[in-house]
């Protein structure tokens, strides 16, 4: 197990790397709730701090969610790139909102193999490689709430 999966699983520290880090994200409850080679599945509750005035969770705290269920795995896939720098950023998004997210809301990416593989790619040949990722965000009952498409760019340093 990586150091950055081991930080990632102590709730309390990866609660302070939230708010250091992503203070918004911190402050609206996102939360990772499982992070394996296969899958990472975060959430975001709708609540107070998380609402938009049509009595949803407002729609840039559900892209928090999606965009960090994408993220975490490239952070992890690029702190285990080391001795190599990968730089990540991301270069684009698209979004569908099919339902209102009046609970709390899971963001699953299963697309992890894919964006490894680009992030070794990027290291082997030293050239940026892009790399669009989906993740689907479902309430509890199973109901889809929103779909993301995430591009993101790897370039080593």
């Amino acid at each position: 197990m990586s150091q950055f999966q081991r930080l990632v699983q102590q709730r309390w520290k990866f609660s302070l790397f939230l708010l250091y880090k992503l203070p918004a994200a911190w402050l609206a409850g996102v939360r990772v709730q499982q992070l394996s080679p296969a899958v990472c599945i975060t959430s975001v509750p709708f609540r107070w701090l998380s609402q938009n005035p049509f009595r949803s969770t407002y729609f840039a705290c559900l892209a928090m969610a999606a965009e960090m269920s994408t993220g975490l795995p490239a952070m992890w896939f690029t702190a285990d790139a080391a001795p190599a720098r990968v730089s990540m950023l991301v270069t684009g998004m698209q979004a569908s909102f099919l339902k209102k997210a009046t609970g709390r809301t899971y963001f699953t990416c299963e697309e992890l193999n894919s964006m490894q593989a680009a992030i070794a790619h990027a290291v082997a040949s030293g050239e940026p490689v892009t790399i669009t990722v989906n993740t689907t965000g479902k309430s509890l009952d199973g109901t889809v709430i929103a779909t993301f498409a995430i591009t993101w760019s790897f370039k080593k340093r």
